[in-house]
């Protein structure tokens, strides 16, 4: 096995952790929901799980690719141009499904979660629609929402205070298990800040696979046949 056999292997295990991580992390949210609601769709955390980044866009799309390159090692599927082009084409796949994974949660962090935003908390206020991505890039990226001691709307408009804080006025340490809001907002903030790093990490292992197997296409296959001595 040649080195770039070896970490073609060894990417395949990393994007297998990934992509199992991915799907438990989305899954989190979706099983609390469940089990405190024992229905889905009623007063969920928010609308971003429904999106399953880490499910389709970490999991799903990074299947393909994680099979052939853990079969790298047994089967030698890397040995010709064929096979590394073909390493390459499902990398890309993973790639992409990374970059949607990346994105949603990007867009979740910025948001928060339903009960930061609605008062109603249920997914009729959720608009899915792949524009909603790219919309709110352009306002400014912050996490008061964590941050603040809280974040649900209020009506009383003349007291800015209840709704304004600032930095030196975040208590990070009061955010406990003890109400349904600081409930959301751990969940929605550890569930899409771990979705954003593998999104983050899916894509850097797949653009090295890439590398790799393009490398591997102008080599003519980095996989040496070995002979056998009777």
């Amino acid at each position: 096995m040649t080195c770039c056999e070896g970490w073609t292997s060894c990417n395949g295990f990393s994007l297998l952790v990934l992509l199992l991580l991915g799907v438990t992390l989305n899954a989190i949210p979706l099983i609390l929901n469940f089990v405190d609601e024992d229905q889905f769709f009623e007063n969920p955390i928010s609308c971003f799980e429904w999106w399953f980044p880490g499910i389709i866009g970490a999991g799903v799309m990074a299947i393909p690719a994680t099979t052939m390159s853990l079969a790298a090692r047994k089967r030698a599927c890397c040995n010709n141009k064929t096979g590394m082009f073909l390493s390459s084409l499902l990398n890309a796949i993973t790639v992409i499904g990374a970059a949607y994974c990346l994105l949603v949660s990007i867009q979740a962090l910025a948001e928060g979660p339903l009960i930061c935003n609605s008062q109603s908390n249920t997914t009729s206020s959720c608009e899915f629609s792949l524009k909603n991505l790219t919309a709110n890039y352009k306002e400014s990226f912050d996490l008061q929402w964590f941050f603040e001691d809280s974040c649900v709307p209020h009506t009383d408009s003349n007291n800015p205070s209840i709704t304004n804080t600032t930095a030196n006025n975040w208590r990070v340490y009061n955010l406990h298990f003890n109400s349904i809001e600081n409930q959301h907002r751990i969940i929605h903030f550890s569930v899409f800040l771990g979705l954003l790093l593998v999104g983050i990490l899916e894509i850097l292992f797949g653009l090295s696979q890439i590398i790799i197997g393009c490398f591997g296409c102008l080599c003519g296959g980095v996989s040496k046949r070995r002979s056998q001595i009777v």
